[in-house]
């Protein structure tokens, strides 16, 4: 069986990281590397970094920051926020990243898609889908959970697959920051629709969150933000209970 993945989520503004309830009010957490490195000391599977304010601000992702984490981490890196050409990807991919995430572009222009993946391999391509349930029914929004899209997730999650995409990371925006747990019901329709892996986000307060994601969907991956940043747990510490609860996780 394969091994269930912890995925601390660094969201990037101005260069620190920030984390926020339902993508407003941030507050500084701390420099990036800085913080990606100790996740890695406590066992994570990989680290991604999103500039949450790139797309609406009409940004560059900030490059230096992305070369100076792929030389500092040994586990596999995602990077997602202002890109939008082909060209993006490979900039930075030539930084270093393992993996580059879109969302807003991919919406824009859904043959951004196919292109990286014909381009690069789909392993490289990570759409980042942030949904809302909207008077019954889950619709897709844009630009930092500020723009409704009038996309509903299902036909687009088809479409991300369809055009070649790696990974989906699906982001509940009721959950985002509440710590109140995952969005089950959004992550079953989503992997139920799709056979490729499917990471969790959005909502993840305790570590008896994590191991219900994983016992009641068939996510892949759990993506964890303010358990980690503000102390409530360990990676290695909610991997210690997936083993406990015959959820297989890697452990070094």
């Amino acid at each position: 069986m394969l091994k269930k993945r912890i995925i601390p989520c660094l969201d990037i503004k101005d260069g620190k990281v920030v984390k926020g309830v339902n993508f407003v009010n941030l507050i500084d957490v701390g420099d990036p590397v800085l913080v990606a490195k100790e996740y890695e000391n406590q066992c994570a599977d990989e680290v991604v970094f999103l500039d949450i304010t790139a797309s609406s601000d009409n940004r560059e992702t900030i490059y230096d920051l992305v070369k100076r984490a792929a030389k500092e981490l040994s586990i596999p890196l995602t990077i997602g926020g202002g890109i939008r050409t082909i060209e993006d990807f490979r900039k930075i991919l030539n930084c270093g990243a393992d993996k580059v995430s879109i969302n807003t572009s991919a919406i824009k222009n859904p043959n951004l898609i196919k292109e990286a993946a014909e381009e690069f391999g789909s392993q490289c391509v990570v759409v980042a889908i942030d949904a809302k349930l909207i008077d019954g029914k889950y619709k897709v929004f844009v630009k930092g959970g500020r723009e409704d899209t009038g996309i509903f997730l299902e036909d687009w999650v088809k479409q991300v697959s369809d055009l070649g995409a790696g990974e989906i990371l699906l982001t509940s925006m009721d959950g985002d920051g509440t710590c109140k747990g995952y969005d089950i019901p959004m992550l079953n329709v989503v992997c139920d629709l799709v056979n490729i892996p499917v990471i969790a986000s959005g909502g993840c307060g305790s570590i008896k969150d994590i191991i219900n994601c994983f016992k009641e969907t068939k996510s892949d991956a759990a993506l964890v933000a303010s358990l980690f940043h503000f102390g409530k747990a360990t990676v290695s510490e909610v991997k210690e209970e997936m083993i406990k609860n015959n959820i297989p996780a890697r452990i070094v």
